[in-house]
């Protein structure tokens, strides 16, 4: 079986530009899956996932990819943070 680490960090995108020539910033949240030799970062409130060898790594690279979707994306206007539950199945 694989083993998983699952983590919520913050992650601030740090200054973006938007569309509209404005600069703003927002904080999104990250989930870390640790699959084979990758750590494996997604972002929550968008559809961005990125990978790197180690968490830090994977978390840079997200935040890389989020300001390269942002650049042709409006930042998310009233976005509410996700709710996080853990689920366990009976074996």
């Amino acid at each position: 079986p694989t083993k998983s680490l699952t983590c919520t960090v913050a992650l601030a995108i740090g200054t973006v530009r938007e569309p509209s020539g404005t600069i703003g910033s927002m904080e999104f949240t990250a989930a870390i899956t640790h699959d084979d030799s990758w750590y494996v970062a997604r972002c929550l409130e968008v559809e961005v996932t990125s990978q790197g060898e180690t968490v830090e790594e994977a978390l840079a690279n997200l935040k890389e990819a989020l300001e390269l979707y942002f650049e042709d994306e409006a930042l998310p206007e009233d976005l509410e943070p996700p709710i996080i539950a853990t689920l366990r199945l009976s074996a």
